[in-house]
């Protein structure tokens, strides 16, 4: 499956004011539309499985870790907590945070409740926008802290990146979901063409019949 993004419109998190270099706070809500029209429902992280620690990074790089985090499951939302990394890259993370200039948090994860193309397939259009609409089923990959107010413009933000993520987390040889929805939105309209056309041929044999038989040439002298 492929890697996807979530950002927060409206942050809740923390970053210690002192030299512990400690961070804390809201990393995805439930039960929300966002700006996808996707909605998180309770336990999707749960269901994916939540154990150990994970990396914060800068920007979704994934050659740009500034911290580690461990998360659990709130009644609400996926909090997360963690240390930033004694590093430049750490600490420049840190400043920016409190700065307010790369303030924002993007959690980055792998649906795991999406069954096999060919059963998504066999799905009407409308239990498909449900499936994809509805996150019941993920697993955490790593959650990054990214650039004030890119938040709020979630279908432009981080192209190339995402290009790289999938690169390195999409299957070798496999198609992404993306491109198998656009092939299968392809196919819908190519028959929606066809039928089209099949109508039109078919209104005008009717007017053909309805005129009569076209009358006849006049014979030479």
């Amino acid at each position: 499956m492929d890697l996807e993004f979530r950002s927060l419109d409206d942050v809740q998190w923390r970053v210690d004011p002192g030299d512990e270099g400690t961070f804390e706070g809201v990393a995805c809500r439930f039960n929300v539309v966002d700006s996808y029209g996707t909605t998180f429902h309770p336990n999707a992280f749960k269901k994916g499985g939540l154990r150990g620690s994970y990396a914060l990074l800068f920007m979704h790089d994934p050659y740009q870790p500034v911290g580690t985090f461990t998360a659990e499951e709130r009644t609400d939302h996926l909090w997360i907590s963690g240390r930033y990394d004694d590093t430049q890259a750490g600490q420049d993370a840190r400043t920016m945070a409190r700065s307010g200039s790369a303030s924002e948090l993007s959690v980055g994860f792998v649906r795991t409740d999406i069954p096999k193309w060919d059963k998504v397939k066999e799905l009407s259009e409308e239990d498909q926008k449900e499936l994809f609409a509805n996150i019941r089923a993920v697993r955490l990959v790593e959650t990054s802290q990214i650039t004030a107010r890119m938040a709020a413009v979630p279908g432009s933000k981080l192209k190339t990146v995402r290009h790289t993520l999938g690169d390195l987390y999409a299957e070798a040889g496999e198609p992404t979901l993306a491109d198998r929805l656009a092939e299968q939105e392809q196919q819908r309209a190519a028959a929606g063409e066809e039928q089209r056309g099949a109508r039109m041929r078919a209104a005008a044999r009717l007017r053909l019949t309805a005129a009569g038989p076209a009358p006849a040439a006049p014979g030479r002298a």
